[in-house]
C-alpha cells in the first residue's frame, strides 16, 4: 500500500516534470536558435529547475502532509489537534517535536494518576485500621463480658471502655459522611456573624479540655468592636472547635493558644490560631489535610478523634471559597490560619 502511494507521487512529478519540459521544448520551437545566447539557455535552465523544484516540493509537501493527518485521524493522541493547514505543518522534525510534546504530557498524566493510586491504596487502609481499632477493641471487651466471668465492678469499667470505642468508631463514620456531604457540595447557611464572638463561644466549650493540659486560651489582644464576616456560622463553628482543639491536644502542658483576627485584604479577615507547642516538621505540613494523616499516630490515637478534623476542616474552608495556611517552626509551636470575607 505505501510502495503504490510513493509509486502514484513518483508519477504525479515525474508527469507535471514531462509537461514543463515539453512545454519549453515547444517554446523554444518557436524561437530562433540563431539570435539564442549561452545567458539566454543558462536562464532558460534555471527556469526549468525552479519550477521542477516547486513542482517536487509542492507534491511531496501534500504528500507528507496527508501522510501526517492521517496519523492524526487515527490516533486519540492527537484527537484535539486542528487540521488548518497553517498548523498542521508536513515536516518530519515538526510532527516528531509534537508527538514529543504529547509524550510529555502523556507521562506526566500517568504520572498523577500513579500519584493518586497511591493515595487511594493508602486512604483505604488508613480507613480500614481506623474503623477497626474500635471495632475490635468494642468486641474484645464485649466478649469478655459476656462470657461472664469477671466481677460486677470490672464489667462496669469493661462496659465504658466498649462504650468509649463505639463512640470513638461513631466519630469516625459521622466525620466521613461529612467529608463526602462537602465533596459533593453540602448548601452553606450564610449569614453575618461577629467572628470574635464565635470565638469566645469556642473558648467557653473546650474550656474543660484546656483546663486538663492546664492550656491558656486567648486572644493576641482586646478587640472593643465586633468584626463581622459572611459564612456559614455552624460550619465556621466547626472549623474554630477543631482548630483549637488541635492546638489543645499536641500543644505542650502549660503552654497556651493564642487566637488573633488581623486584615487579609480590602474584603477579608484572616483567623490565626497559635500554639507554642512542639511544631511540626516541614516534611509533613503539606500532607497535613490529607484524610487520616498522622504525624504521630501513637500520640494521635492516644488523644481520640476521627483523624479527619483537618480534611473537614479544609474542605470547609474551601467550600466557603477561602483560603487556609499552616506554618509551623520544630520546637517551637504551630499556627493554623484561614480567610472569611468581611463586612466592610
Amino acid at each position: 500500500m505505501e510502495f503504490k502511494q510513493i509509486h502514484k507521487l513518483a508519477l504525479k512529478t515525474s508527469g507535471t516534470i514531462l509537461l514543463l519540459v515539453v512545454a519549453l521544448l515547444i517554446g523554444f520551437s518557436f524561437l530562433d536558435f540563431s539570435k539564442i545566447t549561452i545567458p539566454k539557455i543558462i536562464f532558460s535552465v534555471i527556469i526549468l529547475f525552479v519550477l521542477v523544484s516547486f513542482v517536487v516540493k509542492r507534491n511531496v509537501e501534500q504528500f507528507s502532509r496527508k501522510k501526517i493527518q492521517k496519523i492524526y485521524s487515527n490516533s486519540s493522541l492527537f484527537k484535539n489537534l486542528n487540521f488548518d493547514n497553517d498548523v498542521l505543518k508536513p515536516d518530519i522534525e515538526t510532527f516528531f517535536n509534537q508527538v514529543n510534546d504529547i509524550v510529555d504530557r502523556k507521562h506526566e498524566e500517568i504520572e498523577k494518576l500513579l500519584s493518586r493510586d497511591d493515595f487511594r491504596r493508602e486512604y483505604l487502609g488508613n480507613v480500614s485500621h481506623e474503623l477497626k481499632t474500635p471495632l475490635f477493641t468494642a468486641q474484645g471487651y464485649i466478649l469478655t463480658l459476656l462470657e461472664g466471668s469477671i466481677g460486677a465492678n470490672l464489667q462496669l469499667k469493661y462496659l465504658d471502655r466498649a462504650n468509649k470505642s463505639i463512640e470513638r468508631l461513631n466519630f469516625i463514620v459521622k466525620d466521613l459522611d461529612m467529608i463526602s456531604k462537602l465533596e459533593t457540595g453540602m448548601k452553606l447557611n450564610y449569614t453575618t456573624f461577629n467572628i470574635i464572638k464565635l470565638i469566645k463561644d469556642v473558648f467557653e466549650i473546650l474550656e474543660i479540655k484546656s483546663k486538663k493540659r492546664n492550656i491558656t486560651l486567648s486572644f493576641d489582644k482586646v478587640y472593643e468592636f465586633p468584626l463581622l464576616v459572611v459564612g456559614d456560622i455552624e460550619r465556621i463553628e466547626q472549623v474554630l472547635i477543631n482548630l483549637i482543639a488541635n492546638s489543645i491536644n499536641y500543644g505542650k502542658e502549660n503552654g497556651a493558644c493564642t487566637v488573633s483576627v488581623k486584615l487579609h485584604s480590602n474584603n477579608q479577615f484572616k483567623i490565626n490560631i497559635s500554639d507554642d507547642g512542639i511544631g511540626i516538621k516541614n516534611k509533613n505540613i503539606s500532607r497535613l489535610f490529607e484524610r487520616f494523616y498522622r504525624i504521630d499516630s501513637s500520640r494521635s490515637r492516644e488523644q481520640g478523634g476521627s483523624g479527619l478534623g483537618l480534611a473537614i476542616v479544609k474542605h470547609i474552608i474551601e467550600a466557603h471559597s477561602q483560603l487556609i495556611f499552616a506554618e509551623s517552626k520544630y520546637g517551637k509551636g504551630s499556627t493554623f490560619s484561614f480567610t472569611l470575607s468581611r463586612i466592610v
